[in-house]
């Protein structure tokens, strides 16, 4: 490796090597190899940041690697990207992918990467995307390789194409969606030459696969503030290329007409979610049918008449265009259905009618509180504590009615058909006694509800006392009938 490749301010030893990573790198070079540690790992560890993966690099074709990868002893080796070059191997709880250097990734307007294999490191690291993913080390000395300055750019918060950012986007038009994942995920700005090459080659994103853009789209909606990234990607020409129902957001009502704007509602309740991916997928599409739906009343005031059911048509379209997997296509749709729910609440709602909300919500019953709060966004605070007030009052009702629900689901491990089964009796108050004594075993937890054995033999014991108790009190009866004194005697 030539060290002028090697920027002077790069640290020597800003990240930290593990033995693992050290003993196939001294396996690699035994064998005529180069390996080095690049992308994620680095950029992490130089972040101050936790990763579970680490990524290499390496001039060994897959076969190689893999036979290399073998004498390291890993418990498996996955080769999922083999095609792409990539071999991934598992020690434990740590995986490890190591990748062959790379020359050409893709062919331009190609929806598929056409792979071509390098055998340098500058050469691989002159094809990655930014130069905060352009930094390599050698697991061995522990020196870093920084040829495009990109431990400069994570010092200074810097999104920054590597070389040429145009060819950079069209070599894979994905890189678009990650420059402003980076951003988003990092808190870092896009520096103006690569934010201009995504605005220029914003229509390339039309040649990349809906699974491919979904995935890095989800990163963004998981990132710390979700409303950055996708300002970004209306304002860059992106979005009409991934939900372009999201543009319609920003229509505004007629001359005359009152309403707080719908897109910056929805980028507010995005913001208040809690980062879970269904969550935030209903968050961003709650009100998505609120502009097809607009309408002013005859008191004047605007109006969404059923924009929660057109919402959960178009939840389910736009989710089902990116290939989505089912589960999640459902949910979000049922929180977009539902969403208006549990803000209609108020005290006069019945038990019966909270019921039916639990129903209605099933698994989804905390999102929906969590996507109700979010959707709370009133600038008069007395208004919001109100309606925080109202929710709190609605969740108590509804965990003190599950907590009732699943006492009355309780009972007794044997019924009364068991009992008679058992003592070999005829139907009579006697099973009411014990089918009540057993459940309030139950509901202290001695007995299990479905310890049959248990509760036969605590059954018999308990009758046993119950007709000894009786016996014993019908011979004192008899008793005192014959000898009356000595019942007066023992008045007080």
């Amino acid at each position: 490796m030539n060290k002028t490749v090697q920027q002077e301010r790069a640290p020597q030893t800003a990240v930290s090597v593990t033995e693992l990573e050290r003993r196939l790198a001294e396996i690699f070079r035994a064998h005529g190899k180069q390996l080095y540690l690049v992308g994620g790992s680095v950029r992490a560890v130089l972040l101050g940041q936790p990763h579970e993966d680490t990524d290499m690099a390496t001039d060994a074709t897959p076969e190689e690697i893999k036979r290399l990868a073998q004498l390291a002893h890993p418990d498996g080796i996955y080769t999922v990207g083999e095609k792409f070059g990539t071999i991934g191997l598992i020690f434990g709880t740590h995986r490890i992918e190591i990748t062959t250097f790379r020359s050409e990734w893709y062919t331009e307007r190609s929806r598929k990467p056409d792979v071509r294999f390098g055998v340098s490191l500058e050469e691989d690291l002159s094809r990655r995307d930014f130069t905060i993913n352009a930094i390599a080390q050698d697991p061995l000395t522990g020196e870093l390789f920084d040829p495009f300055g990109g431990v400069e750019d994570l010092r200074a918060g810097i999104i920054r194409a590597v070389g040429n950012p145009d060819e950079r986007f069209r070599e894979d038009p994905l890189r678009l969606l990650r420059a402003i994942r980076f951003a988003v995920q990092l808190g870092f700005r896009i520096e103006p030459r690569t934010r201009e090459a995504i605005k220029l080659n914003a229509a390339q994103l039309a040649t990349i696969s809906r699974e491919r853009i979904r995935a890095e789209f989800e990163k963004i909606l998981l990132a710390p503030k979700p409303s950055i990234g996708i300002r970004m990607l209306v304002d860059l020409g992106l979005m009409q290329y991934i939900i372009p129902e999201i543009l319609l957001l920003r229509t505004k009502a007629p001359e005359g007409w009152h309403h707080k704007d719908i897109y910056e509602h929805t980028l507010g309740v995005l913001d208040n979610t809690p980062p879970d991916l269904i969550i935030r997928w209903a968050a961003l599409l709650h009100d998505i049918a609120k502009p097809q739906t607009m309408t002013l009343s005859p008191d004047g005031e605007v109006q969404f008449l059923g924009h929660e059911f057109l919402g959960e048509k178009m939840a389910r379209d736009i989710l089902r265009r990116l290939k989505a997997d089912s589960r999640t296509i459902e949910r979000v749709a049922h929180l977009v259905r539902i969403h208006l729910r549990a803000n209609a609440y108020t005290s006069e709602w019945t038990d019966g009618a909270v019921r039916r909300l639990m129903r209605e919500a099933g698994e989804d019953l905390e999102a929906l509180f969590a996507l109700s709060r979010a959707d709370i966004t009133s600038h008069n605070p007395p208004r919001v504590q109100a309606a925080y007030a109202r929710l709190d009052e609605l969740r108590r009702r509804t965990e003190e009615l599950e907590a009732q629900a699943s006492v009355a689901k309780l009972s007794s491990p044997l019924d009364g058909h068991d009992l008679m089964r058992i003592f070999g009796r005829g139907p009579g108050p006697w099973i009411g006694r014990v089918k009540d004594y057993l459940l309030g075993l139950v509901l202290d937890g001695v007995l299990a509800p479905d310890d049959r054995e248990r509760a036969e033999q605590l059954a018999r014991e308990f009758l046993a006392r119950e007709e000894g108790q009786a016996a014993s009190g019908e011979q004192a009866g008899q008793a005192d009938a014959a000898h009356p004194q000595r019942k007066e005697e023992q008045q007080p």
